[in-house]
């Protein structure tokens, strides 16, 4: 009997450690709240329990806060203050280790961070250029053999590093199609990659440089490099929807060489060229749902070194996750270029991609 007195009296002495080492939030219904002050974005308040996981709480409903650990809050002038936190009315105030404490009016708080988030911000400010990479490996394949022997593969690579300074796009696309029964050979052969960054200058405005590259067998393109630069705005610019618009000028490097029939005689044909012009485009991303990611990019380019021609290019891609790492992707990329040098060449080429996608993140 005096084991379970004991037992009982620990426990309970236990439970009130807890209780005493734990943010307490009181609502304005006269519930009590414990757990860990997470975030907040001046309109609600995370806080991680022990016995729902992370609740969010309006600030509307709160009636007191009283934090046990210093937390991070960001002032109107976007200084950051630490320190134990207590409110008062309409007021929160904040008790650093050392000096006053600071309070201000609950309106004004924008940015609350606990130790674990603020961490993570300030590493997100500067990582490093290994870290923060997301991204995803696409796959395709199809094989056709007896009255037709056709192989057909594709692939397909997307990858991203964004901070709250800068950007690094890269990705690339690939068809090779092979027809054996006709004896056709090669009937697809085609490649484009690039990559891009860009810089804020402002909250709305970047600078930028990009690198678009394309490689097309049958249209006898042994390549195209069109490298940009310039100015871009962010439109739209929030966790499920973005929208950038960007104008420039360009350098276009083209190359290219095939064997075709001119009066039933086989001639080779080879141009190089090297071409100024002016970059303009936009590109955009769309979250539906939690699964599904929609990207999309064009740029057009209108040739100043022959006036009246122009190029533009068209991208865009899905990836609905099935797991954390896997996923099913469909893509489309179209190159057109309104004056193709190679005699009997058509001026759009369209790459089709679907199959399997497996993502990744640094």
């Amino acid at each position: 009997m005096r084991l379970r007195q004991i037992l009982a009296t620990a426990a309970g002495f236990l439970a009130v450690a807890c209780a005493a080492s734990a943010d307490t939030v009181v609502l304005k219904n006269g519930d009590h709240l414990t757990g860990t002050v997470e975030t907040s974005d001046g309109k609600n308040v995370t806080l991680k329990t022990d016995f729902a996981g992370e609740i969010q709480i309006q600030w509307s409903a709160i009636a007191e806060i009283k934090t046990d650990k210093p937390i991070f809050v960001v002032m109107p002038d976007k200084s950051t203050v630490s320190g134990i936190v207590t409110t008062e009315g309409s007021n929160i105030i904040v008790h650093p280790v050392s000096g006053a404490p600071v309070q201000l009016a609950v309106s004004q708080v924008t940015v609350v961070r606990g130790a674990d988030q603020e961490t993570a911000y300030e590493k997100s400010l500067h990582p490093g250029i290994l870290e923060a990479w997301k991204g995803g490996i696409n796959l395709g394949f199809a094989l056709a053999r007896g009255n037709s022997e056709t192989t057909n593969l594709t692939t397909g690579f997307t990858a991203d590093r964004k901070t709250t300074n800068d950007e690094i796009t890269a990705y690339f696309s690939s068809l090779y199609s092979t027809n054996d029964k006709t004896g056709g050979g090669t009937i697809a052969n085609s490649i484009v990659g690039g990559i891009k960054y860009d810089r804020n200058i402002t909250k709305h405005v970047f600078a930028f440089g990009s690198g678009d590259f394309t490689h097309d067998e049958l249209q006898g393109l042994n390549i195209r490099a069109i490298y940009s630069g310039g100015l871009g705005y962010h439109l739209i610019s929030n966790p499920n929807t973005t929208l950038d618009v960007l104008g420039g000028v360009n350098y276009t490097h083209e190359n290219y060489s095939a064997t075709v029939d001119v009066g039933g005689f086989p001639v080779t044909q080879s141009v190089s060229r090297n071409l100024a012009g002016i970059t303009v485009g936009e590109s955009g991303m769309h979250k539906f749902g939690k699964s599904t990611t929609a990207t999309e990019v064009f740029y057009f380019y209108p040739d100043l070194t022959n006036t009246g021609q122009y190029r533009f290019s068209f991208d865009a891609a899905s990836v609905t996750q099935i797991s954390k790492w896997f996923g099913w992707q469909i893509g489309l990329s179209d190159r057109y270029v309104s004056d193709p040098p190679i005699l009997g060449t058509k001026a759009n080429d369209i790459i089709f991609t679907t199959g399997v996608n497996f993502s990744f993140a640094h």
